[in-house]
């Protein structure tokens, strides 16, 4: 009789504490987003099932009321497709296929072993709570995360086609690789599966704590990585596609000239009338200096600009961009190889 009361109680007990941790209350002054993040409810799927627990609770437009008691859903893993995995140990002419990519592109083939042995760390600007810059076409709404993230699926698509290891750092579950001139925005991205801080500086130290430490277990020798970007100026500055470089690092220079050098090369057989005047320049930005592989800060244009635009909203474009940053790789190891 002892026993069952002693396992009644702890069972009581146990309840409690389950209700306790899946309850909670806003903080003053936070945000149905920030509410969100502290408490790890990612995604469409959850925030869903939070609005549905909570029904007539909320305010205008679903917004938080303060004091009151809000019941959080079940933890769910987040969902995510990593890309490692399934290309660390690919052979030429091998089929692959990554949901991440989405179901018309999931689908590739391994086309050849120039990039085997490397390894890539992937991380396109912004995502989650903060869209980055946000610009204007035909009167929609261009999110610099959405088109950031498209070319950088586009990217790690190319890269282990040709034989590498690809780490996609921010992550969709959802959106794949599209083929839409305006992309629509959400707020699902996360870091590898975890909800990305509203906070800046916490915002960039996840991600390079995140390429960090899946560095430190690569056994790859060449390393690089890239952190994919839209500029925001003035309407009128029409800009080229730059590069950075942390400061001090030879083998960043080496790489953000190797990528500059490329991009003039097929703006020269694309475009000869045009010319290239895209720059490369040593910069302290938080994610060059703290990550320990070689990393290349790439902006890819004005998202305020009109010229600028069409180099990002047509999807050939954008795989164009993929292409040619896959093509600078590519000879960046080659010539690493040769000591170059």
């Amino acid at each position: 009789m002892k026993r069952i009361c002693t396992l009644l109680l702890f069972t009581i007990f146990s309840i409690c504490i389950f209700s306790q941790n899946n309850k909670a209350t806003p903080r003053n002054g936070e945000g149905m987003q920030a509410f969100l993040i502290r408490n790890k409810i990612v995604g469409d799927e959850s925030y869903n099932k939070f609005l549905e627990l909570n029904k007539g609770k909320f305010g205008k437009n679903n917004s938080l009321l303060k004091g009151v008691i809000y019941i959080l859903p079940s933890a769910q893993p987040a969902k995510t497709h990593s890309i490692d995995k399934s290309s660390e140990n690919s052979q030429k002419g091998e089929q692959k296929t990554n949901k991440l990519f989405g179901a018309k592109y999931e689908n590739y083939d391994i086309k050849s072993n120039k990039l085997k042995g490397t390894c890539f760390f992937l991380s396109s600007g912004h995502g989650g709570p903060d869209p980055g810059a946000i610009g204007k076409a035909d009167g929609k709404e261009l999110h610099e995360d959405e088109y950031a993230y498209d070319i950088t699926l586009r990217l790690a698509r190319n890269l282990i086609e040709e034989g590498a290891t690809v780490y996609m750092i921010i992550q969709d579950a959802q959106d794949g690789i599209r083929d839409d001139r305006y992309l629509t925005n959400s707020k699902r991205e996360t870091c590898m599966g975890e909800a990305i801080p509203l906070n800046q500086v916490k915002r960039l130290k996840q991600r390079t704590d995140k390429i960090n430490s899946l560095a430190r277990k690569s056994k790859a020798k060449y390393k690089r990585a890239a952190f994919i970007h839209l500029d925001s100026r003035s309407k009128r500055q029409q800009l080229d596609v730059f590069f950075y470089h942390a400061e001090k690092s030879s083998g960043g220079k080496k790489l953000t000239n190797t990528m500059r050098d490329t991009f003039a090369e097929h703006y020269d057989k694309h475009q000869p009338d045009r010319g290239f005047s895209g720059t490369v320049g040593a910069r302290s930005l938080y994610v060059l200096d703290k990550t320990t592989p070689v990393g290349i800060f790439a902006e890819l244009g004005n998202i305020q600009n009109s010229f600028d635009q069409r180099r990002f909203l047509d999807p050939n474009n954008r795989q164009a961009l993929a292409n040619w940053m896959c093509r600078g790789f590519i000879t960046d190891y080659e010539n690493w190889k040769k000591g170059k």
